[in-house]
């Protein structure tokens, strides 16, 4: 079975400060679905945001950052656990810094803790080590931290799933005549020196993030599929039904 990455970001995990439930369990519901064809590993945003829930500091201070990801994980795997058990799909959690991918034997151990879940059938959940790693020890956003686990358990692809339907050619929210790219073959430079601007204030990501991570996949010869996260039926329609109907594919031009 290919295996495939499945990153899914904050502003689709939460809404008012919670754990959205019912895109979670959306969420859950497809990746059920998808090990029937696939070997899924899910990376996973939220902790921070579900932190704040229970804990009202300013992320913006590190202190405040690291508290709320360190309350917030629990409640993040717990909301997991119970939409998974649904569906008898056992989990596990990993956390994972960007030093992790610098060191020969940590990638290693990594590569084989990933493939005793998989070949046990258990479901990898990946989220980045915010609580006790320094900012140097950070990729600063799951996108980047989602292309790199790809990379690195031998995944064909990656899905994101965003709150947004893919790349556009302008800023779909300024621009009502903004267009869709359905395939793109190469990330012109100048763009992955944008600042990022994610749509919600507990993300970390934006449009930015995600170029980068399809650069670092496109020239390790990977493919991206990014995609919205509240209306999975564009998903759904290319893994399992191997129809792209929406939504952009980054890859190598064939």
């Amino acid at each position: 079975m290919k295996r495939v990455v499945v990153k899914v970001g904050t502003a689709v995990l939460t809404q008012n400060n919670e754990i959205a439930k019912v895109r979670m369990l959306n969420l859950v519901t497809l990746i059920a679905k998808l090990r029937t064809r696939y070997k899924v590993i899910l990376v996973t945003s939220g902790a921070v945001a579900a932190g704040y829930s229970t804990l009202k500091l300013d992320k913006r201070k590190q202190i405040g950052k690291r508290a709320l990801a360190a309350a917030g994980q629990p409640i993040l795997m717990t909301a997991y656990k119970n939409k998974f058990d649904i569906y008898d799909i056992p989990t596990a959690q990993i956390l994972l810094t960007e030093d992790d991918f610098d060191s020969g034997k940590r990638v290693t151990m990594f590569q084989e803790i990933i493939d005793a879940h998989l070949d046990n059938g258990i479901l990898p959940i990946i989220n980045e080590n915010d609580i006790s790693s320094t900012p140097e020890q950070l990729f600063g956003d799951n996108d980047q931290l989602s292309a790199n686990v790809a990379h690195a358990t031998g995944a064909e692809l990656l899905v994101i799933l965003s709150d947004i339907d893919g790349y556009y050619d302008k800023n779909p929210q300024e621009n009502k005549d903004a267009k869709i790219y359905k395939i793109i073959n190469e990330i012109p430079q100048d763009l992955l020196f944008d600042e990022s601007t994610p749509n919600n204030e507990f993300a970390t990501g934006g449009i930015v993030t995600k170029l980068k991570a399809a650069d670092f996949l496109i020239k390790k010869g990977l493919k991206m599929f990014l995609c919205n996260g509240f209306d999975l039926s564009a998903a759904e329609s290319y893994l399992l039904q191997d129809k792209h109907t929406l939504g952009t594919i980054f890859e190598v031009k064939k």
